[in-house]
């Protein structure tokens, strides 16, 4: 019997925050693959291209700031038959990759973009004579820091023949201690993964509002917890009462009556799901900076992922309290400035999730592919795909409801 013929493709939409010398978020990078092979977004045909780009840029968007702007990667056929002009000129960064020829046809191209108003962006620029007619059009130029050794000497060069009216954007940034070497220097703008690895401050201490926070989240991972204890909690802090009343009154629970009780909102909505966002909005306050606001959103978007893919999975045991609790977690060390095996001390975790944080376990699997999913590490992600046994298409599904739940819960949709 012959099967039916595959009437979609998966599309993989990883979206990477660039940030300010403040760490205040400007905006994101969106990177797009399909299927399982790992190919690149780029048909033959550049408007089925736009359409795909455009369906990613939906989806890749909700809940995010409108004042966020939107880098898309645009390689040398996209740009020259003017794909760009299908995204909103208002929201989106059209970045001219590094491989892309400055020929009459590219240079014309980039020239109707930026007179019709587009902002664009050079990738991955090294000090490359051949990319100067691109330097000339670009507002923004990328510097690829691992590329040049993260060496002073060699970054201080590759700037010095930059425009002075371009805004420079540092990329592959790995680490705290580069990403203030860059920021001295007069970078405006940071890309890379330092935001979610620990800045490990000696002495470190938490703060009293710190170690009550962490309480509480160990407190929510016993298996005897018990629901009075939960209503106490929420009663005895009237802003995450408020915030309740708010995420449980908005459109997608359909109440045909008003909820204004913290015991009425945890009988609707089950002891699990409020645990889980209490714990997500818990975590959320945990620090106020805005490095931190975006790590917050992270780990409660791996949390739900985690929890949902799980089950999918070839793991023969998957309890979605545990998986929950793994992806919630696993970015406190960056959140809190201290290693994680320290955090855990302050946290009566079972094995299973204490293995997984540390890198070990049947379960760190899933954590890696949270991981290489969000970073955009494709490669990686089709071999965690293939090594849990998980369907592409379904779980980029499972993906994206991961990130519209992640958006309620944290107040961040447009329709509460």
């Amino acid at each position: 019997m012959r099967s039916k013929p595959q009437t979609f493709e998966s599309m993989f939409i990883a979206r990477q925050p660039v940030f300010r010398h403040d760490e205040s978020v400007w905006g994101y990078e969106l990177l797009f693959r399909s299927g399982r092979d790992n190919e690149a977004v780029i048909s033959d045909e550049s408007q089925a291209t736009a359409s795909v780009i455009a369906d990613g840029l939906t989806l890749a968007t909700e809940g995010m700031s409108p004042e966020a702007r939107v880098l898309i990667n645009f390689p040398e056929k996209l740009l020259g038959e003017d794909a760009g002009f299908a995204l909103p000129k208002d929201r989106c960064v059209i970045e001219i990759l590094e491989h892309v020829r400055p020929d009459e046809k590219t240079l014309s191209a980039a020239r109707r973009l930026k007179e019709a108003g587009y902002t664009l962006a050079v990738d991955d620029f090294l000090g490359q004579d051949e990319l100067r007619p691109f330097i000339d059009l670009a507002d923004i130029v990328k510097l690829d820091i691992l590329a040049l050794g993260a060496d002073p000497a060699r970054i201080r060069k590759a700037l010095a023949g930059l425009p002075k009216h371009v805004t420079t954007l540092a990329e592959k940034v790995e680490d705290n201690e580069t990403f203030r070497l860059l920021r001295d220097m007069g970078f405006s703008l940071f890309q890379g993964f330092f935001f979610s690895r620990p800045e490990i401050i000696p002495g470190r201490k938490l703060t009293a509002v710190e170690t009550t926070k962490l309480q509480i989240l160990g407190e929510l991972a016993k298996p005897a917890f018990e629901p009075t204890r939960l209503a106490d909690i929420l009663q005895s802090d009237p802003n995450l009462t408020y915030r309740l009343f708010r995420y449980i009154n908005s459109a997608g629970f359909g109440l045909s009556a008003k909820i204004t009780s913290a015991k009425r909102a945890i009988d609707m909505m089950g002891m699990i799901r409020a645990k889980q966002w209490l714990r997500s909005v818990i975590l959320a306050d945990l620090n106020p900076s805005p490095k931190a606001g975006e790590l917050s959103y992270l780990a409660v978007h791996r949390a739900k992922f985690l929890e949902s893919v799980c089950f999918d999975s070839n793991k023969s045991e998957c309890e979605a309290d545990t998986l929950f609790m793994i992806g919630l977690f696993s970015l406190l060390d960056a959140m809190l400035g201290m290693e994680m095996r320290d955090v855990l001390k302050s946290l009566p975790l079972e094995e299973r999730v204490v293995e997984a944080l540390n890198g070990t376990g049947d379960l760190s699997d899933l954590l890696h592919l949270a991981i290489s999913y969000e970073r955009g590490q494709w490669d990686e992600t089709a071999r965690y795909l293939e090594k849990l046994s998980l369907n592409a298409f379904k779980t980029e599904l499972i993906y994206i409801q991961s990130r519209t739940w992640t958006q309620k819960t944290l107040g961040y949709s447009k329709s509460d």
